[in-house]
């Protein structure tokens, strides 16, 4: 048998993993939410330079960061189907493993945290304006989240850390959504949803074996709200 060289092996990777439908659907799924997200944030640029309102500021960045998120999203599943592992901290003993591994995990979860915390800070722009200690605020926390999902692979804290997260953000929505003046037009819903979809995409990653059986539901939601958000912020701009 001939010797196998680097382009071989990879060529059977490529051929093994495109012709596996769970492999093929991740790549789809990453490249419609990044383009969205980038068609978000750039779609909202001339409506943010009209009006110069903060909040929309905001928002544009949050899109930005979910669309840098889910790369480094589709990058980590290409690395743990490469070395052929179940989750992405368990090739921290192979070679390369924490350059792959943890520093990947971190920006991905340090990203996600911050698109979430932008999205959340554009709804509260109004009561938080000014405070600029909010921002520095968020950057830690997403910063801290990161850290402790390298250090503690642990499925149950990672699941108490979402679930808080999706209750803190739920009330504060909720409570800005109460107190607004234009509840027609409020995306609270859509954000909520979409902030528990985007947990079980990070869950997915951290835990892939623990909603296997609805990966696919979890893609079309997710996709499914960002194309509604990207018909919303289309319809508005086109105005």
């Amino acid at each position: 048998m001939p010797p196998m060289n680097g382009n071989t092996i990879s060529g059977e990777f490529f051929l093994r993993n495109f012709n596996n439908l769970g492999f093929g659907a991740e790549i789809i799924y990453s490249f419609v939410i990044i383009i969205c997200s980038l068609m978000i944030y750039f779609g909202t640029k001339e409506l943010y330079e009209l009006r110069n309102y903060k909040g929309i500021k905001y928002f544009r960045e949050a899109f930005l960061f979910f669309a840098i998120a889910y790369f480094f999203r589709s990058f980590i599943k290409f690395v743990v189907n490469y070395f052929n592992v179940s989750a992405i901290l368990d090739i921290s003993q192979r070679e390369f493993g924490f350059a792959f591994g943890q520093i990947t995990l971190l920006i991905f979860v340090y990203f996600s945290s911050m698109a979430i915390f932008y999205l959340l800070y554009s709804v509260m722009y109004k009561k938080w304006e000014g405070n600029s200690k909010v921002i520095y605020l968020f950057h830690m926390i997403a910063l801290i989240i990161a850290i402790i999902s390298i250090l503690f692979p642990n499925p149950l804290i990672h699941l108490s850390i979402n679930l808080i997260f999706l209750i803190i953000f739920s009330i504060i929505a909720y409570v800005s959504h109460k107190h607004s003046l234009n509840k027609k037009g409020g995306l609270y819903i859509v954000y909520i949803l979409l902030l528990v979809f985007w947990i079980l995409n990070i869950i997915d990653i951290l835990i892939p074996k623990f909603l296997q059986t609805y990966q696919l539901a979890i893609y079309l939601s997710s996709t499914g709200i960002f194309l509604y958000i990207l018909y919303k912020v289309l319809k508005r701009a086109g105005n």
